[in-house]
């Protein structure tokens, strides 16, 4: 499909679409090591330049969401803290801390799949992007490709309570035996 002869809106609504895949491709590399999965990726000028998934529990980090890892690698390789003109695409709504990450990136735009009920910082909780007197402030959209960032979300712990579930069968036969 050729993009440049869409409508802008139309354009936007493609590449978010096009992107967010990539970002749920991440996830599922989460998911596969036994994290939560959630996967991010960030694009400059139409290029992605750095992907990340959670890994918080094989790294014993409790800051190693996608988001953070994404910008990590963004950072390093245009050797600048600062991301202007970036724009990253993460499967869940991200939380304070990657929200204010972001903010310090100095990131363009934020494009979210699944809102986050329990700590999401773009609305659904709070809104750290709505704040008037931050210094700078990042374009926000959410909601895009949210039916597969849920889906994937609730397999997972769907899968992990049921492991949980035949853990503690496992141990109560045992105890009784």
């Amino acid at each position: 499909m050729n993009l440049s002869v869409l409508p802008d809106d139309a354009y936007e609504a493609k590449r978010d679409t096009i992107y967010m895949q990539q970002a749920l491709e991440q996830a599922e590399n989460a998911w596969t090591l036994g994290e939560v999965p959630v996967g991010a990726v960030i694009v400059k000028d139409g290029v992605v330049i750095a992907t990340g998934f959670n890994q918080p529990i094989g790294n014993h980090d409790p800051t190693a969401h996608a988001e953070i890892m994404a910008l990590r690698a963004a950072a390093s390789l245009l050797g600048n803290y600062r991301l202007p003109g970036c724009e990253m695409y993460v499967t869940l709504e991200p939380c304070v801390m990657c929200a204010g990450a972001m903010m310090h990136a100095r990131l363009a735009r934020v494009v979210y799949g699944a809102s986050d009920p329990k700590t999401g910082a773009c609305g659904s909780v709070v809104n750290l992007f709505e704040q008037e007197k931050l210094n700078h402030h990042t374009r926000l959209t959410g909601g895009v490709m949210s039916e597969e960032c849920v889906t994937l979300l609730k397999q997972f712990f769907a899968e992990r309570r049921q492991a949980q579930q035949h853990y503690r069968d496992q141990n109560s036969s045992k105890n009784s035996a």
